[in-house]
C-alpha cells in the first residue's frame, strides 16, 4: 500500500494470501486509490469463486500457480497493451477517453460504461481502423479465454454499440464477419 501511494507503477501483481488483509481486499482499495493501475492477482487460490471474486474486486487479470513464467510475460504484455501506457487520452471520431479517470465524453455529454465496456472501448480505440479479431480481444478483455465463452465479445459489442449510438457519437464498429470487429471513425 505504501509502495502504490507514490502512483508510479503501471502494473501491480498481487497474492490473494497476504499477512494483514487479503489481496483481494488490497485489490478493492488499489482499484479506488489507482483507477487506471492495472492489477494481475497471482494465487495458488484456483477455484472458479475465488477467481470471480479476484475479478470482481477490480483485478484485470488473475493467475494460478503453479504457472509457466512465459506466461505470466505474456499477460503482463497483455496488461500494458490493454492500457495503453504511456498515454492517458484518446480522442477518437469526437470521443475523448481519459484512460486516468476512465471516463468517456462526447460533445453531447459523458458516455457512462461498465469496466469491461471501457476496456473494449479502450482496446478498439487503440487499434482504430484495424480489424480486431475476437481471439485477441478475449486475450486484452480477460486474460484467458479458457473458461470464457468467445460469445461473450459479441454480447458486450452489443452493449457498447447501444451506448454509443445513444449518444450520437461519431465512431461505429463494423463487424467483419468470421474474424472480429473495427472502430470506425464516420462523419455525421
Amino acid at each position: 500500500m505504501a509502495l502504490a501511494s507514490d502512483g508510479g507503477y503501471d502494473i501491480a501483481i498481487l497474492d490473494v494470501m497476504l499477512p494483514g488483509m487479503s489481496g483481494f481486499e488490497l485489490c478493492r482499495w488499489l482499484r479506488r486509490q489507482h483507477p487506471g493501475l492495472a492489477i494481475l492477482l497471482l494465487t495458488a487460490r484456483d477455484a472458479v469463486d475465488d477467481r470471480v471474486r479476484g475479478l470482481d474486486a477490480g483485478a484485470d487479470d488473475y493467475l494460478t500457480k503453479p504457472f509457466e513464467f512465459v506466461e505470466l510475460a505474456a499477460r503482463l504484455r497483455a496488461l500494458r497493451r490493454r492500457d495503453a501506457i504511456g498515454g492517458t487520452r484518446m480522442d477518437v471520431g469526437g470521443l475523448r477517453i481519459d484512460l486516468t479517470k476512465h471516463e468517456i465524453s462526447t460533445d453531447g455529454g459523458e458516455l457512462r460504461l461498465s469496466r469491461t465496456e471501457f476496456d473494449l472501448l479502450r482496446v478498439l480505440a487503440s487499434n482504430v481502423g484495424r480489424v480486431m479479431p475476437r481471439a485477441e480481444i478475449l486475450d486484452a478483455i480477460w486474460g484467458s479465454a479458457a473458461y470464457i465463452d468467445p460469445n461473450i465479445v459479441d454480447q458486450y459489442i452489443s452493449y457498447l454499440r447501444r451506448k454509443l449510438d445513444a449518444v450520437d457519437s461519431q465512431v461505429r464498429i463494423v463487424t467483419a464477419r468470421g474474424v472480429g470487429f473495427e472502430l470506425i471513425a464516420v462523419d455525421q
